[in-house]
């Protein structure tokens, strides 16, 4: 596996205690997750139906705003296992830095894979993927630009896993164009990324496909019930997207009080210069507080947003010690 936030039992075996010891702020995940609700025996028990799969990517469109089709998978990750298969192998430009996932994917799938750093070089791509936010940096993209490369590139992958809080950001209504494919995620600004749930949006010849490598039940049965339940609660998604506007510039300012940089981020994220990060990060641990560094940026720390009060309280003792 390569290197992702939320590794947790590595700062269980190095720093010890227990996991509910620890404040896991390495992922970006919400900590005040979707509440999930008791279910029925029969979404444990029997195999999903067509119609409780089609009624999920039907939630799925309301929440996303789009009119194109949907394809629930088990997680955005899903999504881009399947990627290099939509096409012959080809060139492949991934707009970086930015989640490691995708170079190493189509490498491993025989793509020729740059990375690049300005849109204006994923022209000529047969392939070209642009997370928007970008991970880790939180770099954003306007959709017009972005659209603007469609005459350009052969496929645009947009990975909108971290949009949910700034829904202006999002491609979602356009993905029906053809040549233009959305990857959205349950697991981030829900809160559920155990429930291994995310979404394609795009045109119908492409999704047909990413369908068909899927297989007939590409998500379980309380993935489906759950997550349809989350897609349809507005007043949560609303809510939440409040709070976190709210709260991520007070995270910038402990951060800043601490004599940290703000490099960029999400409402669900941030990403800080701390000198040296890797001791920055064991500072932290100390507290049984987990972040994320960087093997490339050594400079760099990423922190998701704390959940209740007495994280909060207990990030802000191990920021000012």
């Amino acid at each position: 596996m390569l290197d992702h936030g939320g590794n947790l039992d590595h700062a269980l075996r190095r720093f010890g205690g227990r996991f509910e010891d620890w404040i896991d702020l390495s992922t970006g995940i919400n900590r005040n997750p979707y509440p999930v609700p008791e279910l029925a025996l029969r979404h444990w028990s029997a195999l999903p139906s067509r119609a409780e799969i089609e009624a999920l990517q039907d939630a799925a469109r309301q929440a996303y705003a789009t009119p194109a089709r949907v394809l629930a998978l088990a997680g955005a990750q899903a999504a881009i296992q399947s990627l290099p298969h939509l096409a012959p192998r080809g060139a492949a430009r991934v707009l970086a830095p930015t989640y490691n996932e995708y170079g190493a994917v189509l490498r491993g799938a025989g793509w020729d894979v740059a990375e690049v750093s300005n849109l204006g070089a994923l022209a000529g791509a047969d392939l070209a993927i642009v997370v928007n936010p970008n991970n880790p940096d939180g770099r954003r993209h306007d959709p017009a630009a972005l659209l603007a490369l469609l005459p350009k590139v052969g496929r645009l992958v947009v990975d909108e896993s971290f949009a949910d809080a700034v829904p202006c950001l999002s491609l979602a209504p356009e993905a029906g164009r053809s040549g233009l494919l959305i990857l959205r995620s349950l697991g981030k600004f829900y809160g559920l990324a155990g429930v291994r749930l995310g979404f394609v949006l795009g045109a119908e010849a492409d999704v047909a496909a990413l369908a068909q490598l899927a297989g007939p039940w590409p998500v379980s049965g309380p993935a489906i019930a759950i997550g349809h339940r989350a897609l349809l609660d507005r007043t949560w998604a609303n809510a939440t997207s409040a709070r976190l506007a709210v709260q991520a510039p007070h995270l910038d300012n402990m951060a800043q009080a601490a004599g940290w940089t703000l490099v960029g981020g999400t409402p669900l994220f941030r990403l800080y210069g701390v000198g040296d990060a890797s001791a920055a990060q064991e500072r932290l641990a100390r507290a049984k507080i987990w972040s994320r560094i960087f093997r490339d940026w050594p400079g760099w720390l990423r922190l998701g947003l704390p959940g209740d009060e007495a994280e909060w309280a207990r990030l802000a003792a191990a920021l000012a010690r």
